[in-house]
């Protein structure tokens, strides 16, 4: 007997388990599930589950490979977590460091290319953090999946290459890390796309390669035999007939002056030219014009949807490329090519065509789609190419076998795009395929129409060859179509999570995908889609909810002291901040933010939060219950802040290093530990136990500290041995960008060197450049010194600070007392930073300065907020909330401006804590 569970090669014939059942063969498997899945769409209240795709239930049940995948939401998911349950490490044993990701590692691997879609991370960057945090057999789950390559990098460590395995593990030797353990994990994929999940099922579940084969080429000399005539055209020696592989279709403009047809292609593309000219001229008149001044020039025709004319650009072929054997030539359409062409656009649409209307989003409502009328699927489709679409998806559903014709739809799906008049004709380029602009819709003025054959014809042979190699084991993936923020699957059931999510509008994906899914006639439920979207009136603070819905059911599956991995790409800080805001709000801890530049490099946003310019991978942890049950049972005491303190020390990185030089280990800056303490305390409605400065002070007087980063007595030995191998101490880079941020880079300033204002004004000036929040009322260096330094006027010995660096610094001044007159005179008027006694003095008197002001923004008009002082609103909004006052902070907030609340994770924080907490008491 067989189990799918354990099984390692791909497709075996034969009695197979599945979920604890057994049957005679997999056609019986799927026959069984199949008729389940048929009883569960009959359930009013399954159907109303949230992202249930927009579909038949034939439709579904044609895409669907139960239990394995289904394209709605999965109804085996609590099975397949139950049936693969395994003893696992006790949460006391389980210790892990964040892991650092590459997302450019493997974007050339074939596994990787083995299909498009619009972003992805490559499984071969997903592999080590899947190696450092899991076991083999532990449950991965990743409901933002995409086309699956969180799941083909949890199979791929049970099947690693030789040369990636032995390169990995003499890297990670080399860091002084333990081998992984390789073997394979099983992985829960989720998504709210059809199209997406269809392709992460086929790149995860087993299927006959060889059958898969056979099958395409069968089509494809099928195609060539029924419609093979449709890419025919005669050779230039007049005899030979030629095999085409593009042609090239160009827009027609009026012309401004003469009313002529111009035809783009000919007037902007001399041949041999790479690039169009920026004018045109009229073949009739000789005016000169610019494209963006023109008028489309369009035609009428009758809509096969509606039946009602329409109307749709002029398009005339330009220019054919064909092969004659192996040679490849080039000719300008004939009267033959005419002739076929006009017959071809005479045949009716086959009716595998979808004919669905685009939805109303961006990319219809501007720019080409809008202009050239391009509002349905069949706009999309040249005459040829749909003939010929709907042909190859006609021939791939009539295969007998469920698996392989599921197989072969993954494969002639690839089509799609780049045979529709999305695919730009681009000189400069290698290959026609797949020339379309990514992440959008652009209907380009030169249309590059591929030949089947061209276009997908030898991919057949590469998907073979890539799944030969690469034979994911059966039963090991379970893939759902649904909402991310609603699986159906137990508390505390999974071992890590490795998520790749929406950020704000990079890109429309309900919208793109619906341009494959009305070829599978099930399509994307748009509602919960977690983006930022204009036209379905959904913002910063829309797509922060629904993050929050989403991390929220992360945190609840996931188990305690398991880790999440959060790719991030996206350059609008509030995106960054409504990510982190949210991610804290349900209970996770940010361990480490890792800055990605194609180079693993050090991680340089975070002290810069209101720019993003990287790609940015967050590593955050799910505390130990026990945790918040000390919490629960100390409440606001400064016991239980130490105790978080401690508990998160124990989850940073000790070491990070680059090219041999330590790298400065942002979380255990004081600051940021300070700023994860209170924000654990908010996420739990508790007062935070201690100010800016107690914490600081009793972090100094409990934690030892090493070049400016805290560590635990017991984490000390490895990073003093690190520290000795080490050429220089890693350094802090500061970026300042508003108030705190001046206040930090002055304290590490006048650290290293006390001194006076005028010592201090221009190199401060040049910090204090285009990089401040524009919101952000800008301080004057002197209120800074003189609210969070001291000055030495003369009276009394020189201080510690200033003899420290004086004596080192000046020849003359070594080895005087600090009551020298000399040495006194050299400190006079300096800054420096106050020994901890006195900073907290300090710090009281500059928080009742903030507060003061804090008082004046409460009778301030909206017009007078437009810009204000951060660190008052922080101070104000710390305080209210320490007496339950939500209505002051909700009252202030309102009348900010709404880039001041977005562009600042802890102002965020608050105020979206204080609206719960009024919604909860109302």
């Amino acid at each position: 007997m067989q189990n799918l569970f354990q099984l390692n090669e791909s497709v075996q014939p034969g009695p197979v388990e599945v979920l604890g059942r057994q049957f005679s063969s997999d056609q019986e498997r799927r026959k069984y599930f199949l008729a389940e899945l048929q009883v569960w769409l009959n359930d009013a209240e399954f159907r109303s589950s949230p992202g249930f795709p927009n579909a038949r239930d034939e439709d579904i049940l044609e895409m669907s490979d139960p239990p394995f995948y289904t394209a709605c939401p999965n109804p085996w998911l609590r099975d397949f977590i139950e049936h693969g349950a395994h003893d696992q490490e006790s949460g006391n044993d389980y210790l892990r460091q964040p892991m650092a990701v590459d997302v450019s590692v493997g974007k050339s691997d074939p596994l990787y290319q083995a299909h498009t879609y619009h972003t992805k991370v490559p499984h071969l960057a997903i592999v080590p953090s899947i190696l450092h945090y899991t076991n083999p057999n532990d449950i991965i789950l990743d409901a933002f999946s995409g086309s699956g390559m969180t799941g083909i990098a949890a199979q791929w460590c049970g099947c690693p290459s030789s040369e990636f395995k032995q390169s990995l593990e003499a890297d990670w030797k080399k860091q002084g890390l333990k081998a992984p353990e390789w073997g394979s994990r099983r992985v829960l994929l989720s998504d709210l796309s059809p199209a997406a999940t269809f392709i992460s099922s086929n790149n995860n579940i087993p299927f006959d390669v060889h059958d898969f084969l056979d099958r395409s080429k069968e089509i494809f000399e099928k195609l060539s035999l029924d419609i093979g005539w449709m890419y025919e055209t005669l050779h230039s020696d007049g005899q030979s007939i030629g095999q085409i592989e593009f042609t090239i279709w160009s827009e027609l403009f009026s012309c401004e002056a003469c009313s002529g047809e111009i035809v783009f292609t000919e007037a902007a593309m001399d041949e041999g030219k790479s690039r169009a000219d920026k004018k045109l001229e009229c073949p009739h008149c000789g005016a000169l014009a610019k494209k963006e001044t023109l008028d489309l020039a369009f035609e009428a025709f009758v809509d096969p949807a509606s039946g009602q004319l329409n109307t749709k650009p002029k398009r005339v072929p330009t220019l054919i490329s064909y092969k004659v054997g192996k040679q490849v030539y080039t000719k300008k359409p004939d009267s033959d090519d005419f002739e076929k062409i006009r017959k071809i656009a005479e045949m009716p649409l086959p009716p595998e065509m979808p004919l669905a209307s685009l939805p109303d989003c961006q990319m219809i409502r501007v720019g080409r789609m809008k202009t050239t009328n391009t509002t349905a699927i069949h706009h999309m489709f040249l005459p040829r190419a749909a003939q010929t679409l709907t042909y190859l998806w006609r021939e791939a559903e009539a295969c007998r076998d469920k698996r392989t014709r599921l197989a072969l739809r993954y494969y002639v799906e690839q089509a799609i795009w780049t045979m529709s008049v999305l695919n730009r004709y681009q000189p400069q380029g290698f290959k026609q395929v797949n020339k379309y602009l990514p992440g959008v819709f652009y209907v380009p003025s030169q249309i590059c129409e591929n030949s089947p054959t061209y276009s997908i014809g030898a991919r057949s042979d590469r998907i073979a060859r890539v799944f030969s190699k690469f034979t994911p084991r059966s039963g090991n993936a379970i893939v759902s179509t649904g909402d991310a923020s609603n699986l159906a699957i137990p508390d505390e059931s999974i071992d890590y999570i490795f998520t790749d999510p929406p950020f704000g509008e990079n890109i429309y994906y309900a919208d793109l995908n619906f341009l494959i899914e009305s070829w599978h006639r099930v399509t994307t439920n748009a509602g919960p889609e977690a983006i930022i979207d204009r036209v379905r009136n959904k913002g910063v603070v829309e797509y922060q909810h629904l993050m929050h819905s989403c991390f929220s059911e992360y945190h609840r599956v996931l188990k305690s002291g398991r880790w999440i991995t959060i790719v991030f790409s996206n350059s609008k800080a509030a995106v960054w901040n409504a990510i982190q805001v949210a991610l804290q709000q349900v209970g996770f801890v940010v361990a480490e933010v890792t800055a990605l530049d194609k180079k693993l490099g050090s991680f340089q946003q975070v002290t810069s939060p209101n720019v993003v310019k990287q790609d940015l991978v967050i590593s955050a942890y799910k505390p130990d219950g026990e945790l918040e049950k000390r919490l629960v049972q100390r409440g606001a005491a400064p016991e239980s802040a130490w105790d978080f303190v401690q508990t998160h020390l124990r989850q940073l990185s000790v070491i990070k290093s680059k090219n041999g030089l330590l790298e400065f280990v942002l979380e255990r800056d004081p600051r940021r530990v300070y700023d994860r303490m209170v924000a654990w305390f908010v996420r739990h409605d508790v007062p935070v136990p201690l100010s800016t400065e107690e914490f600081l002070d009793g972090l100094r007087n409990r934690f030892p500290q090493r070049d400016g980063m805290v560590f635990l007595s017991d984490q000390i030995p490895e990073y003093d041995k690190k520290r000795a191998q080490a050429a220089q101490a890693p350094q802090m880079e500061l970026f300042v960008s508003d108030e705190r941020s001046a206040i930090d880079w002055l304290t590490d300033f006048l650290r290293k060197r006390p001194s006076s204002y005028q010592e201090v004004h221009p190199e401060f000036t040049t910090q204090v450049g285009a990089g401040w929040k524009k919101h952000e009322a800008k301080p004057e260096l002197s209120h800074l010194l003189d609210d969070n330094f001291l000055r030495f006027d003369s009276n009394g010995e020189v201080p510690s600070q200033i003899h420290s660096y004086l004596s080192t610094n000046f020849k003359d001044l070594r080895g005087l007392e600090k009551e020298d007159p000399r040495l006194k005179a050299k400190a006079k008027d300096r800054w420096f930073v106050p020994d901890p006694n006195k900073a907290k003095d300090l710090e009281q008197k500059r928080e009742r300065s903030l507060l003061k002001e804090f008082e004046t923004y409460k009778s301030a008009t909206k017009r007078q907020l437009k810009e204000s002082r951060l660190e008052v609103l922080r101070t104000g909004f710390r305080t209210a909330w320490a007496v339950k006052d939500y209505k002051t902070i909700i009252g202030i907030a309102e009348k900010l401006p709404d880039q001041t609340l977005q562009e600042d994770e802890k102002l965020l924080l608050w105020y979206d804590q204080a609206l719960t907490r009024m919604e909860a008491n109302d």
